[in-house]
């Protein structure tokens, strides 16, 4: 088989979107990715950093590329209304992993059938955990290149909310840094009809939050960027009852580690400032729950990449052109949403090229600006971002486009 006809990728696509599983459980998902490549001739490594699955396909002399994609869903409850929307409760793809695993075992099929057009040695990589910023690291951890080899090259694309036929790849830094932390904050409990005989988690807490949000504003500089967002604050269980603890969960992201380092320092200080001045019996306690690093593409293997993706969309021209958009490349600006990928360069000490797919119909973008349909706070009627319970890319041509990027790239680092 040389290639997978659309009706055969929207078959692997719409079963992926209907059984996502969370982070380092994505046992089903493995288990038909191994099995489509050894099909396809791939020699299979499984279980890497528990459940990441990398197929290798040496075909003589040449340079070794990756190819990753994630397979992780996220604890959310589905509200799209497809017919094949998620069959496991509480658990979704709203991050749009499903299209990626697709897009990749229709790469690597076609790839392997067209091993005459080119030589070298083909990673495609599945990835566990992206959505926990852990599952790159694990696979590394578990010996994953003393196992398969050091690739010269890592390629990828991620499904976002722009129309389809629309791809952004923006040269150095392109995604941001993220920190996730779980902050206790410590009080002293008691009955509601007598505050003054305990120390108030939950008015520590408030006071903690807005706080909290003075830093990107009154200590991070007009030139610079960072966003830091308390996505969580839990604290007691009763109207009338005064908690002993509270707890925060507060994601910071950044884009120069300079700005990193000095907005944890002052989450630090503020969360400390604010405890002692309530009183606190006990320090506050963090614990590190996620990290993410800066993603930053290759100038130069950007600048490559570019012009065959650009290509391959303009091979595409008549398709997208009925869908209602005109086939383009841009380097937008960075985004605040982070990726873990950029390990997997990191740690090979290879160029890495990460790019945006357009996933959504282009009739939903009529009369909205291209790179704020590229945002995730601001987006048409009827697109929903990353990580949404709605978020539903079109499955048809994002998934037709998705697999001729990823040969095209790396046709284009082979041999």
């Amino acid at each position: 088989m040389t290639a997978l006809t659309t009706a055969e990728l929207t078959a692997v696509y719409t079963d992926l979107h209907a059984h996502p599983e969370l982070a380092f459980a994505e046992h089903r998902t493995a288990g038909i990715v191994a099995d489509r490549l050894r099909r396809d001739g791939f020699t299979v490594h499984t279980g890497i950093g528990g459940t990441g699955v990398v197929g290798v396909l040496a075909n003589g002399d040449g340079p070794t590329v990756l190819l990753r994609a994630d397979m992780d869903g996220l604890p959310v409850t589905e509200d799209t209304g497809l017919p094949y929307a998620s069959r496991e409760a509480g658990t979704m793809h709203a991050c749009g992993h499903d299209v990626h695993v697709t897009c990749l075992l229709g790469a690597a099929t076609e790839l392997a059938g067209r091993r005459a057009e080119w030589s070298g040695t083909l990673q495609v990589l599945f990835q566990p955990a992206e959505e926990v910023g852990a599952g790159a690291r694990a696979m590394l951890a578990d010996g994953l290149y003393d196992r398969v080899g050091t690739p010269d090259v890592v390629l990828g694309q991620h499904v976002m909310p722009f129309p389809v036929g629309t791809v952004s790849l923006t040269p150095g830094p392109a995604m941001a840094a993220a920190d996730s932390l779980r902050i206790t904050l410590h009080g002293k409990g008691g009955h509601g009809s007598s505050p003054e005989g305990t120390v108030d988690p939950v008015l520590m807490a408030a006071a903690t939050v807005q706080r909290l949000q003075g830093i990107v504003s009154r200590e991070v500089g007009a030139g610079e960027k960072a966003v830091v967002t308390v996505g969580s604050l839990r604290a007691g269980t009763r109207a009338n009852i005064i908690p002993d603890r509270a707890e925060l969960l507060v994601n910071v992201r950044s884009f120069d580690e300079g700005v990193r380092e000095r907005v944890l320092a002052a989450v630090r200080r503020i969360v400390d400032a604010e405890a002692a001045a309530s009183g606190a019996p006990r320090a506050p306690e963090y614990e590190e729950i996620a990290t993410f690093h800066l993603l930053v593409n290759d100038p130069a293997a950007s600048e490559r990449t570019g012009a065959v993706l650009a290509s391959a969309l303009g091979a595409h021209r008549e398709a997208i052109q009925e869908a209602g958009n005109v086939p383009t490349v841009v380097a937008l600006p960075p985004l605040a949403g982070s990726e873990d990928v950029g390990d997997l360069a990191t740690a090979a000490g290879a160029p890495l090229v990460y790019w945006h797919l357009g996933g959504f119909d282009p009739a939903l973008f009529a009369g909205f600006d291209p790179g704020a349909a590229t945002g995730m706070g601001s987006l048409p009627d009827g697109v929903a971002p990353n990580h949404s319970p709605r978020f539903a890319p079109v499955a048809g041509p994002t998934l037709g486009l998705g697999v001729a990027l990823l040969v095209a790239a790396a046709t284009e680092w082979l041999d």
